[in-house]
């Protein structure tokens, strides 16, 4: 850099003045968590309230879209009786084991793909073939294989929920920054303190993306495995309701589906957030 130059480049290096960081600060700052929250339950209200007058009003058949506050009188009736409480019991029990299964299963085999060559060419062809065949072709299979009763339901929770957890971890390990690996083998780093120390820390964005992604597709394994051969469950319930259109008790099985996936979104995202505090931030 010439002598002219620098003075120049010291200038552009300067803070913004104290009179145009209020505006900065506005431009690159997030809406608060509160407003965020606000607007979201005001649209929500707006569109209950426009489905219940659209439905009082004559304008929806009831019979194809029901109203919320049928929906919800229906909810109070199912949870008094306890007829929903056995097919609550018997999906929850299918999710816990297979998407429980599938993590158990998916980030340590992720993390021996991600980070040996050779098991990954080894597994590699297996994996691609599973994760581009549709999970519903398999169904046929799994009813042979483990008949209608829970275990086939687990099976199928377990495949739709795997892949994506699998291939996540294997991405997240694979981009860990060589630098760190560099620096913890001239420390004499052995493999397992590696994992530890370097591999599991820096894949842990991109895993949790994978737990994600594993969650919404557990819950449709949920659903499908239900509706294809079952006694009891939320998918047995909405595919029975549906068969007699009981639009109420449709919406009902749909909404604890949803209100689940939601909880468990969030509770992923918070330990998301955790994990992102390790992260540096931009410029410091």
């Amino acid at each position: 850099m010439t002598s002219l130059e620098r003075p120049r480049a010291a200038e552009l290096a300067q803070p913004a003045p104290p009179s145009m960081r209020p505006a900065l600060e506005t431009a690159t700052a997030r809406p608060p968590h509160d407003e965020h929250a606000l607007l979201g339950t005001i649209s929500m209200l707006v569109f209950l309230s426009f489905w219940e007058a659209s439905v009082d009003l004559g304008w929806v058949n009831p019979l194809f879209t029901s109203s919320p506050s049928r929906i919800v009188r229906t909810a109070i009736e199912m949870f008094a009786d306890g007829s929903i409480l056995v097919d609550m019991q018997v999906s929850g029990f299918e999710f816990v084991v297979g998407y429980g299964a599938a993590i158990i299963i998916g980030v340590p085999l992720g993390i021996l793909m991600g980070w040996y060559s050779r098991v990954d060419a080894v597994l590699d062809p297996f994996v691609s073939a599973l994760y581009a065949t549709p999970r519903i072709a398999l169904l046929p299979l799994v009813m042979i294989w483990f008949g209608i009763g829970l275990m086939s339901k687990i099976a199928i929770v377990f495949l739709g929920a795997i892949f994506p957890i699998l291939v996540n971890t294997i991405t997240g390990v694979r981009t860990v920054n060589a630098d760190f690996v560099k620096v913890a083998r001239s420390f004499g780093s052995n493999d397992w303190q590696m994992f530890l120390t370097v591999v599991l820390p820096s894949s842990v964005p991109l895993l949790l993306t994978g737990l994600r992604l594993g969650l919404g597709h557990a819950l449709v394994g949920i659903v499908v495995g239900e509706m294809y051969g079952a006694t009891h469950g939320l998918g047995f319930l909405i595919a029975t309701a549906g068969a007699r259109f009981q639009t109420d008790k449709v919406m009902v099985g749909i909404i604890i589906i949803a209100a689940a996936g939601i909880v468990m979104t969030e509770l992923l995202r918070l330990i998301e957030r955790r994990f992102e505090r390790w992260r540096p931030s931009v410029g410091g």
